[in-house]
């Protein structure tokens, strides 16, 4: 969803300017020593301790955290006035209760006299972030397999708040409303503030929306921000905050309306759940680690129980070598311990290896399917060929034809070339009487793929000029380019496949007779647009997008590859329908419209912060860590048909292909929401065990370690692939490694039976073969890979455990063989 337009050189202008200004100044993120309120043991004279145990909330209404936070505050405060003269640096947040530390606008040499001074434990120059961008309930049984557990949609969700970290929320939208719906009590654990919009003085919350929030004070001392478009309030000025929100959240049974068309009904995951808006993206520039980094330490503070993050870093940071350990994650990590389930979109890297933006064991890091619903339409020409296509749009008349007329044959006068008349997006340099009542021919240019031309505008082109539809043609097309259907009230078709549009211009220049200047003397070419409106249903479905990022993941920015798989799941990412801010412009096809069908795995991560809302609700006292491990376990690598889950591919041609998918595509596999519910067994971990993998995790620093969580490294677990999560990954086995896992039982007593299987090249072996567990029971078990043949490619596997009750957990195994 990264797009570059004319407003952002604009901006890049402005901001520079400003910082020849001021001379070059940078935010930083600064961390020092000390505890933060989540981890604070009371060792300080005077504050009484703050620390939680893992997986708790923190009491935030105590007058130890109160009085604790003002101590820290004041340090920061102190440190930076000893440092500074007033006036040369600008505080913009202090961070107390993941991280101890503030983020601070300050000049270079500034920055390295920070580094310089006592107590100061790292300093990093602030870097960007980016967005990473129904059916769906049906798709995945909700209605019927879920909900009802739940005591049906209208109590899905309930009393759960789940945290949005995006670009904002449009409140008056229908999927957010409360007024249709039994009452919100209030949410005692929830202690959120709501911002009043400086407009209309109206608070942005009513019951539904429980909490709105906005950060921009790192966008404002970079001097990208602007309030007219970026709005200093939680408003979204984008529309993507509002679509995930309302893909997890919103309200059920929403009719989405474009053109006079019902196109369905919109739902969230968790119907009933609260949603919290912490705002800290905008439309043009994305937005900066220091604000995200508030927004996340202020959600956690607030109470939140699930934090959904469509956000991942631009770049790799300049200063902490190893993935796990950049401010974004450790201070994840931190929520993590606060009892907080994270769940973050993958990114959109792919399909290429190592494009992940989401790298650590406590996050559920989410990978992006297609689901079975694919729009297609046709055109018919008079010569009886039909021309396949996208459109999501009304059919012309049936039995009937139109005259097929080109947009540069049509042209007022020569002058107006300079417009890229073809591209249809100016009705004032075409002729009316030429093109009224028949279907107008466009071409689609390079224009539209970076924005300055849109779809939506060749619709309104045609309808002013009373077009009776339009087609617009992909003459050449560059590698990876993604095509996806656009609601139009008129009728119309994009025509993908560079061949049937040379089809079509064969077609139309055979039948346009012309005099010896080439202008046209009599237009014979005649054709019809089809339905485009219903979606054709797919058992192929689901498969993984093409531009869904693949694993394996990496531990340091040197690109090594970790013993940790990920991503963890895949969910549904493309073409999702759900609520748009009117005055969002993110996608031009899509401005001032209520809703919009947009992708990414932006759109994935908010249907897992749904479901994990309907697993919370059903088992309140499950960790993360436990919620992720029955949304993994549970997940299916078969599709509807039955088959082996398919990935999006390029083909040597770079045209797109199926391939078998693996690991590295679905992480677990698709997220399977009633078998979640009720897992059978789980993989739990804590905040020690994800200690015990950052400091068995070869490379890093002890010492970095230390800074980012204040603990020393006294616990180990032999080897990061003893990690308890809910997959095996050996990224360099050497002969053989036997690694262990501890599972735990949440059903009445079972007996698991224990199968292995292993692509050849190694060999995989389970110990015990079965075993018997009573209710809350954890057991041990261990898996033995031994290498057979060095292939210089990772081998997939998994381990099954099938219990006597009908439960099935299964973990996927990855392997790479190093020496026999």
């Amino acid at each position: 969803m990264v797009k570059m337009r004319a407003a952002e050189f604009g901006c890049a202008v402005a901001v520079l300017f400003a910082l020849l200004i001021v001379g070059k100044a940078d935010v930083y993120i600064v961390t020092i020593e000390g505890e933060p309120i989540i981890s604070y043991k009371g060792d300080v004279d005077g504050f009484e301790a703050t620390a939680v145990e893992s997986d708790e909330k923190i009491d935030t209404t105590s007058e130890s955290v109160t009085s604790y936070a003002r101590h820290l505050e004041s340090k920061h405060d102190m440190l930076l006035g000893m440092l500074f003269e007033q006036g040369t640096y600008q505080k913009l947040y202090s961070y107390q209760h993941l991280i101890n530390g503030f983020a601070v606008h300050i000049s270079h040499e500034q920055a390295e006299k920070l580094m310089r001074a006592p107590g100061v434990k790292s300093v990093e120059r602030d870097w960007k972030v980016r967005r990473l961008t129904t059916h769906t309930p049906q798709f995945l049984g909700l209605p019927t397999g879920v909900w009802p557990t739940g005591g049906g949609f209208d109590r899905a969700g309930e009393d759960i708040v789940i945290g949005f970290v995006d670009s904002g929320i449009y409140p008056q939208h229908p999927s957010f409303a409360s007024h249709n719906s039994d009452p919100y009590g209030p949410v005692p654990k929830y202690r959120g503030k709501c911002e009043v919009d400086p407009d209309t003085k109206r608070s942005f919350c009513n019951g539904k929306i429980i909490g709105a929030h906005h950060f921009a004070k790192a966008a404002i001392a970079a001097g990208v921000f602007n309030p007219s478009i970026d709005f200093a309030s939680p408003m979204d000025g984008d529309g993507h905050g509002s679509h995930t929100a309302a893909i997890a959240a919103g309200n059920n049974g929403i009719p989405v309306r474009m053109h006079g068309h019902e196109f369905g009904k919109a739902s969230g995951m968790a119907p009933r759940a609260r949603i919290a808006v912490y705002k800290a993206l905008y439309r043009l520039f994305g937005g900066f680690v220091a604000d995200v980094v508030a927004a996340i330490d202020q959600a956690v503070y607030d109470g939140v129980d699930i934090l959904s993050l469509s956000v991942g870093p631009n770049s790799p940071p300049a200063t902490t070598k190893t993935t796990y350990l950049n401010p974004f994650d450790a201070t994840l990590l931190s929520a993590v311990k606060a009892g907080v389930f994270v769940a973050q979109a993958a990114g959109n890297g792919g399909p290429f290896p190592k494009t992940l933006v989401s790298y650590s064991p406590w996050i559920a890091s989410v990978a992006a399917a297609i689901d079975d619903r694919r729009y297609k339409n046709h055109l018919m020409l008079g010569n009886g060929k039909i021309l396949a296509g996208i459109g999501l749009s009304p059919s012309t008349h049936p039995n009937r034809t139109y005259t097929l007329v080109a947009a540069n044959d049509a042209l007022l006068d020569s002058s107006v070339v300079k417009y890229s008349p073809s591209d249809c997006q100016k009705p004032e340099v075409l002729n009316k009487n030429l093109v009224q009542g028949n279907i107008l021919l466009c071409g689609y240019s390079f224009n539209f793929v970076v924005g300055t031309a849109s779809i939506k505008k060749v619709s309104e082109t045609a309808k002013s000029l009373g077009a009776i539809g339009f087609v617009l043609a992909v003459e050449n097309v560059s590698p990876g380019t993604k095509f996806d259907p656009v609601p139009v009230g008129v009728p119309g078709i994009l025509i993908t496949d560079v061949s049937k549009s040379l089809d079509l211009i064969d077609y139309y220049n055979i039948s346009t007779s012309r005099d010896w200047t080439g202008r046209v003397k009599s237009f014979k070419g005649i054709g019809s647009i089809g339905d485009g409106l219903m979606p054709i249903l797919h058992k192929s479905a689901p498969q993984v997008a093409l531009f869904s990022a693949r694993g394996p993941n990496i531990k340091d920015f040197s690109f090594q590859d970790a013993d940790l798989l990920k991503p963890d799941i895949l969910a549904p990412g493309s073409l999702i329908w759900a609520a748009w801010s009117p005055n969002g412009t993110d996608e031009p096809d899509y401005v001032g419209e209520g809703f919009a069908m947009i992708s990414g795995t932006s759109m994935a991560a908010p249907h897992i912060a749904g479901i994990a809302a309907l697993i919370k609700q059903k088992h309140p006292h499950w960790s993360p860590a436990a919620i992720k491990s029955a949304l993994m376990t549970t997940s299916t690598t078969l599709d509807r048909a039955g088959r082996p889950l398919q990935a999006q591919q390029y083909s040597e041609t770079q045209a797109m292909k199926l391939v078998s998918a693996t690991p590295f595509d679905y992480g677990s596999g698709h997220v399977d929401p009633r078998a979640a519910l009720d897992p059978g067994l789980i993989f739990d971990v804590g905040y020690q065990d994800y200690l015990g993998f950052l400091c068995t995790t070869p490379g890093i620093d002890a010492r970095e370690i230390r800074n980012y969580t204040n603990c020393a490294c006294n616990y180990t677990i032999g080897h990061p692939s003893n990690f308890n999560s809910p997959s095996i990954t050996v990224s360099h086995l050497v002969r053989s490694q036997t690694v262990t896992r501890t599972v735990t039982n949440v059903a009445e007593q079972e007996t698991y039976v224990i199968t292995t299987r292993m692509a050849p090249a190694i060999a995989i072996e389970a110990n015990p073969p079965a075993m018997t567990l009573k209710p809350g029971a954890s057991r041990k078990f261990s898996v033995t890979l031994t290498v057979r043949s060095v292939t210089g490619t990772y081998s997939f596997g998994e381990v099954l455990m099938k219990g006597n009750r009908g439960h099935k957990v299964r973990i996927p195994v990855v392997a790479m063989g190093y020496q026999r």
